[in-house]
C-alpha cells in the first residue's frame, strides 16, 4: 500500500480538481446537470483513482487504478476542449488546465512504468 496523500500525482490532481470546480463555477445553470456535471465527475476521477489504486494491496492493481486515472485525464481534457469550442470557456481558462493535466498524464505512464519494473 502506499500513502496516497505524500503522492505527487495525487496532489496535482486534487489541486486539477479544485481549479475545475472553481472553473465551472461561472459556466451557465442550463449545463449544470450537463457538461458542468461530467466535466466535475472526470475532475474528481482522477484523484480518486489515484488514492483507491493506492490502497490496494498489490502493485498491479494500482496499475489498473492508474490507468483508469489516466482515461479520466484524457476524458477531462476532451471535454474541456469541447466547453471551449462552445465558448463556454475563454481559452485562458482552458489552457493552463490541459497544460497540468498533460503533466498528470506524463506523471502517471511514469509512475506506472517505475511500479510495473519493481
Amino acid at each position: 500500500m502506499h500513502n496516497f496523500e505524500k503522492l505527487k500525482i495525487w496532489q496535482k490532481a486534487i489541486e486539477i480538481a479544485v481549479r475545475v470546480y472553481e472553473a465551472t463555477a461561472t459556466l451557465p445553470a442550463e449545463e449544470r446537470y450537463n457538461l458542468t456535471n461530467q466535466i466535475k465527475r472526470c475532475a474528481i476521477s482522477i484523484p480518486s483513482n489515484i488514492a483507491e489504486g493506492a490502497g490496494r494491496n498489490h502493485d498491479k492493481e494500482f496499475i489498473q487504478f492508474l490507468a483508469i486515472a489516466n482515461g479520466s485525464t484524457y476524458e477531462l481534457m476532451t471535454q474541456l476542449i469541447l466547453a471551449q469550442k462552445l465558448d463556454l470557456f475563454e481559452q485562458t481558462t482552458v489552457q493552463p488546465l490541459i497544460d497540468q493535466l498533460i503533466e498528470v498524464s506524463n506523471m502517471n505512464y511514469a509512475f506506472q512504468k517505475t511500479l510495473k519494473e519493481k
